[in-house]
């Protein structure tokens, strides 16, 4: 009897620890266990406006935390809400919402550690380089996006405005039913003030998808490819998706729709540009676009073997995709089982390519990481010289004035420009009335 009852009892107390480990499972509000790792580090945890604490428990809160990493301790009670931190400095960690097109440094490092071990040589990466170039098209469904895009309608070009050294020109084409590409060409002008620069009838054309600020219509856009036009280039740059005029024809940009029609805007203004045109010299192709420009700046090199340099600025990283839609919404990061911007970038080698970076964004990784990796990749071609990397440490996300100069020493010295013609004020900046299209409503 008294053995029965042992076991009895002994079976009672194991159902009732049981019961209250489940119940409880050690579970703690995740603001007071946030609370706890910030005073246990030493640091300050600051969260997003759309991470939400209130009332919120946390599961074997306690055992989450590892005595000895910040980080890892961070990663345990992050990963099972979903969410995921941010060192914005010594001591401060942001908790944000998970951003697919977001990683941590050291996870660009081993990614880039990842695809250096599929090629070791030339070969290697043409095959390598081959499948990327057929998965992206393919992902990106930009194919058949062209095949419906409007066929042989002319271009709705404005008169030419003349400046100092250059002209200005709005273009306008129909892309799809009732959807246009709106854009502006910089031309260089026979004048006395640039007979060095037009030393000869064909000029280099330079593609410029624009970023995420404001609109092309800002000063340091119109700064830039005026300053490039003066220097001897064509210069073609054109509306983001749902951004300043095409704002009338788009609802919203944050889709995945604008990946691909920005994508098909540099192609079709490239196709016009080079069909329309009889002052080009098909040798001398580039694109150069900044932040989200960056992105269509290396996409546009990798769809087109025309374009014969790019140079992406304030862009490519190995951890970091682009926060927007229109540069990750069709998932081309996935293209040969998993790739990044900077092996994206490499596909234009042997060709030049200029990387400008800084030390406020999250190109700060560039003179560590992907400039290296790229730089291995020329190598296979003897070209390493045809790869740089202007990083300005002190500077943050923007095309200032130091990241401009970057771009014109780099068009001086692989297209031939004319470096006397520096001088950005020299520029006249043009209204946004002036730089619209008028099109005819159906």
């Amino acid at each position: 009897m008294r053995e029965i009852a042992f076991i009895l009892y002994s079976l009672l107390f194991c159902v009732s620890a049981k019961s209250q480990s489940f119940e409880t499972r050690y579970a703690r509000p995740v603001h007071d266990i946030m609370l706890d790792v910030s005073k246990r580090f030493g640091v300050k945890l600051k969260f997003d406006s759309n991470v939400d604490t209130v009332g919120v428990m946390l599961p074997y809160a306690d055992f989450r935390v590892r005595p000895y990493s910040l980080e890892q301790t961070l990663d345990n009670i992050c990963k099972y809400y979903d969410w995921n931190w941010w060192k914005q400095n010594e001591n401060t960690y942001k908790i944000k919402l998970y951003e697919y097109p977001r990683r941590h440094d050291d996870e660009g490092r081993q990614m880039l550690d990842w695809l250096s071990s599929k090629y070791s040589n030339k070969d290697e990466w043409e095959q390598r380089r081959a499948i990327l170039i057929k998965e992206v098209r393919e992902r990106l469904q930009i194919d058949a996006f062209l095949d419906s895009c409007v066929k042989d309608k002319p271009a709705i070009l404005s008169k030419i405005r003349k400046h100092d050294g250059y002209t200005t020109q709005n273009i306008c084409l129909e892309l799809t039913p009732g959807q246009h590409v709106f854009g502006t060409i910089y031309s260089p002008s026979r004048n006395k003030s640039n007979l060095k620069s037009q030393t000869s009838n064909l000029k280099p054309l330079i593609i410029c998808p624009d970023g995420h600020w404001p609109s092309r219509y800002r000063d340091d856009e119109q700064q830039r490819l005026a300053t490039l036009a003066r220097m001897g280039a064509i210069c073609v740059d054109f509306d983001l998706y749902g951004y300043s005029q095409s704002a009338a024809e788009v609802g919203d940009h944050h889709t995945a729709r604008a990946h691909i029609f920005q994508a098909a805007c540099g192609l079709k203004l490239l196709d016009w540009m080079l069909k329309n045109r009889t002052d080009i010299d098909t040798t001398r192709v580039a694109a150069n676009g900044g932040s989200g420009g960056g992105t269509h700046t290396v996409l546009l090199a990798l769809l087109d073997n025309r374009i014969t340099a790019s140079a992406p600025v304030v862009h490519v990283a190995s951890h970091f995709d682009g926060g927007c839609p229109c540069e990750s919404g069709m998932p081309v990061q996935l293209a040969g089982g998993g790739t990044c911007e900077a092996e994206l970038a490499a596909i234009i080698a042997p060709k030049p390519l200029l990387l400008v970076s800084d030390g406020g964004d999250w190109t700060h990784t560039n003179p560590e990481l992907e400039y290296p990796f790229i730089q291995r990749i020329f190598g296979f071609y003897d070209a390493k010289a045809n790869v740089r990397n202007v990083h300005l440490p002190d500077e943050r996300h923007d095309f200032g004035p130091n990241k401009r100069q970057a771009v014109y020493e780099f068009f001086a010295d692989v297209f031939g420009l004319d470096r006397e013609m520096i001088d950005e004020s020299k520029v006249t900046i043009e209204s946004p009335e002036t730089m619209q299209t008028k099109i005819a409503k159906p």
